[in-house]
């Protein structure tokens, strides 16, 4: 699990890819704090696993799958991504629950500045605009961000001088595609007021019941 809080930026120093999967080289070195191979790194709001490590960086594979679904496949050497470790359980929770496993993708439209702030226009499928909430969290690129506006086909986040600073959103223009991840608890919620009525339980908690321990 992440928090959308990127820790660094790192850079892309090689892509080996396979006919639908790839291998990637990442450059860094705060990440590299305390990791062991095996564990969790969101590159660019993808968890990956560290398959190897060195001085100066770490290797991931990307399944077919990623490679699909996520703006990892448009990646080009040298480029700078953003990198979050796995929060530990000790750590403070200086964004919001970020899983790691991105919905889809969308599209920077539009960058626009206002006075310290930077605006960016992000447009998506239906599919994912349902889960984006004015006020709500959105992670972009792995980057804990707020909603500032939302409309059918697409939303937008304003974002300040710190994070883009210390992101690889400076990286992004008009046209560039972006991983989003929705709020997991959204999707949640969802599922279980969805589900068929054949496989809800009646719940046990009535109006009497909660009378009877004194809530009314």
């Amino acid at each position: 699990m992440f928090t959308g809080i990127i820790e660094e930026t790192g850079e892309l120093c090689e892509i080996k890819k396979g006919t639908l999967s790839a291998r990637i080289k990442i450059r860094c070195r705060k990440v590299l704090e305390r990791t062991k191979v095996g564990d969790s790194i969101a590159v660019n709001g993808i968890c990956l696993t560290v398959t190897s490590l060195a001085e100066d960086g770490f290797t991931a594979d990307v399944m077919a799958e990623t490679m699909r679904r996520s703006s990892l496949s448009e990646l080009k050497v040298p480029g700078k991504v953003n990198l979050e470790r796995a929060m530990a359980a000790d750590g403070r929770f200086g964004g919001h629950i970020v899983a790691g496993h991105i919905d889809g993708t969308g599209t920077v439209t539009e960058i626009r500045q206002e006075e310290n702030a930077v605006w960016y226009t992000i447009a998506s499928e239906p599919e994912l605009i349902r889960y984006i909430v004015e006020k709500g969290s959105v992670a972009l690129d792995g980057i804990s961000l707020t909603v500032a506006k939302v409309t059918d086909g697409d939303f937008q986040v304003s974002v300040i001088p710190h994070t883009r600073k210390e992101t690889a959103l400076t990286e992004k223009k008009a046209g560039s595609m972006i991983n989003i991840e929705c709020d997991v608890i959204g999707k949640y919620v969802e599922k279980l007021l969805s589900a068929p009525k054949e496989t809800k339980k009646e719940s046990r908690i009535t109006e009497n019941f909660l009378m009877e321990h004194g809530f009314f």
